[in-house]
């Protein structure tokens, strides 16, 4: 659990808040765009057993696990990465979370996009490389990430990550760029 971690309630208001950020009612509205509207039933906050502090799943919707956030941004950072998961799954009717190549590339672009790899956020993470610290991240990440899914053990989540890299970092939709 994080220090000073938040009830479920104190959670959902900080989820309500979040809906007031720029990159959080750009993302809603590009999910509307693309026909996959997304209510406010679409997001609650959960207690969490695993340590991770949210996540999408399709036909549920988003997750914000109460007990590993802290503060209002680290509730905008998951709903941020949440939206754009939500958005690959909408845009592409045949993503399949289980395959290594799809979950690679949706991570890959989520952790490109959210601005979680921003070098100030990599900064108070302890990681001090100015240049390539973005990549870097975001490979990382990636990696962490498909660690959790049984069909990405050893090499596949390595390879799968360089085999989706070049499309996946360059696929910058919905935005015009990645922010």
């Amino acid at each position: 659990m994080a220090k000073k971690s938040k009830s479920e309630e104190e959670c959902q208001i900080m989820i309500q808040k979040s809906f007031q950020t720029p990159m959080v009612r750009f993302l809603r509205e590009r999910l509307e765009k693309a026909g996959c509207a997304v209510g406010e039933n679409f997001f609650k906050a959960i207690t969490c057993n695993q340590e991770v502090s949210g996540s999408y799943v399709r036909g549920e919707g988003v997750k914000v696990c109460s007990n590993y956030v802290r503060i209002q941004d680290d509730v905008n950072q998951v709903i941020i990465r949440e939206l754009i998961h939500a958005f690959d799954d909408c845009r592409a009717a045949n993503l399949d979370w289980p395959d290594c190549a799809h979950h690679a590339c949706t991570e890959i672009r989520t952790n490109h996009l959210s601005g979680d790899c921003h070098y100030k956020r990599e900064l108070l993470r302890g990681f001090m490389k100015l240049r390539g610290h973005e990549q870097e991240c975001v490979r990382r990440k990636v990696l962490k990430s498909l660690s959790a899914n049984p069909n990405c053990s050893g090499f596949s989540a390595q390879d799968s990550l360089e085999a989706v890299w070049d499309v996946c970092y360059n696929d910058t939709q919905p935005f015009d760029r990645a922010p």
